[in-house]
């Protein structure tokens, strides 16, 4: 891959994306969307959808999967239980990863900590989705 795109999510938070918009938008270009509009689309559900809630760069790599996974056929919804699918597998597996996906767990408190930073969370949700879109891609 020409492009690290987990250390261009990390780039972009720190120049000031949420979470879920440094993941969408780092990924937005293998669906033909603009990074505007991945930027305009994430920007809520950046710091847990504003309740620190799912975390935001895991809630960013459910949307690219869903992209990634959707057929787009509205009427019949044929794809809807296999993205179910696929993001469930990727929640439980950042679960493991980090022991929860709530954002305010994840950041910690003062008198609890945690070891992580939001980058990092970010780079976890990159590898998964990176993950995901390799096996995606194998078959077929």
């Amino acid at each position: 891959m020409e492009l690290d795109r987990k250390e261009h999510a990390v780039s972009l938070h720190k120049d000031g994306y949420n979470c879920a918009q440094a993941v969408a938008c780092t990924y937005c270009d293998l669906f033909g969307i603009d990074e505007e509009t991945a930027f305009c689309m994430t920007e809520g559900y950046g710091f847990g959808c504003g309740m620190q809630e799912i975390c935001g760069a895991l809630t960013g790599a459910f949307a690219v999967a869903g992209m990634a996974n959707s057929s787009g056929n509205i009427r019949r919804g044929i794809t809807k239980k296999s993205t179910y699918d696929i993001t469930g597998a990727m929640g439980k597996k950042f679960c493991e990863i980090n022991g929860s996906m709530l954002c305010r767990e994840l950041r910690g408190t003062p008198e609890h900590p945690t070891p992580k930073t939001c980058g990092e969370y970010i780079a976890d949700a990159c590898q998964l989705l990176e993950d995901y879109l390799k096996d995606a891609h194998k078959g077929k």
